[in-house]
């Protein structure tokens, strides 16, 4: 095996913890880690970052690239570029909400063909589950899917409808007969028909409209389902501290449960919400600081098993000032990881930790063993972080397609010096390589 890169720190982030190290590359995959003042290897290329870390380079599971059909909201190639600028090299693109969304075998190839030529880092795609589509599972899941979407209540566009409960159990059973993964918009309609219906600029009155009670009482019966039927669900972007002590309890019974919380819930909290600020507004919805308390808590307990963005953008005209009309999403991919290292590391938490979440069980969800870790076998993907840096968030810098971003003003810690795919140098002061990302599918 022929070295060409060496990759050295002195402080590299692997599974056995954080060490100085020298992270020889072969043909884009990491060959070995060797103690830091391990010999370069002739015709080799020596990168020595010093004291920034070296960290695998993050999976994000939860992103709503749009594209095609709302590419005015995204697209994959500026997805991608604010990815990699967060030192994201893999994300796993949600079936909604593109048009067409990838509900069927012929719009997943829909999809592929329009990112294939755009993808600054490697891409995997969810299907979705829809009332009608059931006849669609197994195909999608035979074509590299790596688990499918449903929503419990409207997803907010017209194409993606809901399953009710007898829909729900059909697709649930179906998909856990082939072995595969249904991830769950966990809000119960009921709940929210029976919630104050307020419209208007002010956040308490839109955080009314969205009870926990709806996400404890979703999460309750999906458990209930998947215990029955013996199936693999997956909880997305949890909100709701109340529902964790259903979560773990579910989980000592040996329920197939795994959870996701995002950046936003964990780093913002409702009462710093100004009054028209729908930059904020996401489903379901930030919460109160002492919710965000017992968030990082189950995260630091394995109660809640990972944090992606659930980047969801749109164009800045659908972010009015009316909480009850306003698009409900948070753009996070550029800001996810200094946003969470910010908040983690004063609340006693290690980079470590930060990259068992955001990139080591990411890469367990969805079967992407080549991904998640700096070890031998895995692919040559890194991040180089400076964890001390700070930043002020500046809108304008953002590569996302609308600048639109919760975080405005905000100084963060952490700065992405560059990104790695498959050890060929993707983002670096700031400039871009042409796009080098693969399609990635499935192992069956």
């Amino acid at each position: 095996m022929d070295v060409e890169l060496v990759l050295r720190s002195t402080r590299v982030i692997t599974p056995q913890g954080t060490r100085a190290a020298s992270v020889t590359v072969s043909g884009g995959k990491i060959a070995a880690v060797l103690a830091y003042d391990a010999d370069v290897p002739a015709g080799a290329r020596l990168e020595d970052f010093g004291d920034d870390v070296l960290l695998p380079g993050l999976v994000d599971t939860h992103v709503h690239v749009n594209d095609p059909g709302r590419t005015e909201w995204e697209g994959f190639w500026t997805a991608t570029r604010a990815a990699a600028a967060g030192g994201i090299t893999t994300l796993v693109d949600m079936p909604l909400n593109s048009l067409p969304p990838t509900t069927t075998v012929d719009n997943l190839r829909t999809k592929q063909d329009v990112a294939r030529t755009k993808a600054h880092i490697d891409i995997g795609f969810w299907g979705g589950a829809l009332p009608d589509n059931v006849a669609d599972l197994k195909p999608l899941h035979d074509a590299g899917v790596y688990g499918f979407k449903c929503f419990l209540s409207p997803s907010g566009v017209d194409e993606f409808p809901h399953l009710d409960q007898d829909r729900l159990a059909t697709s649930m059973a179906e998909i856990a007969g082939f072995g595969g993964l249904l991830i769950v918009h966990a809000e119960d309609p009921h709940e929210l028909d029976a919630a104050p219906h307020k419209s208007g600029p002010k956040y308490t009155d839109y955080l009314d409209t969205r009870p926990r009670v709806s996400e404890d009482a979703a999460i309750e019966g999906l458990i209930g389902l998947a215990k029955r039927l013996g199936a693999r669900v997956h909880v997305l972007h949890l909100s709701s501290s109340d529902a964790l002590p259903l979560i773990a309890a579910a989980k000592r019974d040996g329920v197939k449960l795994t959870v996701e919380t995002c950046p936003h819930y964990l780093t913002l909290t409702a009462e710093e919400v100004p009054d028209g600020a729908s930059e904020f507004k996401c489903c379901p919805p930030i919460r109160e600081a002492a919710n965000q308390d017992l968030l990082w808590d189950a995260l630091a307990d394995g109660t809640i098993d990972c944090v992606v963005t659930d980047h969801s953008p749109s164009t800045a005209d659908l972010k009015t000032d009316d909480f009850a009309t306003a698009w409900g999403g948070i753009s996070g991919l550029q800001l996810s990881l200094p946003a969470i290292w910010t908040e983690a590391r004063k609340r006693g938490h290690s980079l470590d930790d930060v990259v068992r979440w955001m990139s080591t069980r990411t890469s367990e969800l969805v079967g992407l063993d080549q991904k998640g870790a700096i070890e031998a076998g895995r692919d040559a993907d890194f991040a180089v972080l400076a964890p001390d840096e700070t930043f002020t968030v500046d809108p304008a810098e953002l590569q996302h397609r609308n600048r639109v971003t919760a975080y405005a003003g905000k100084t963060l810690s952490g700065v992405v010096k560059s990104t790695w795919l498959r050890g060929e140098r993707i983002l670096h002061g700031g400039e871009f390589s042409e796009p080098a990302g693969r399609l990635l599918e499935r192992k069956n």
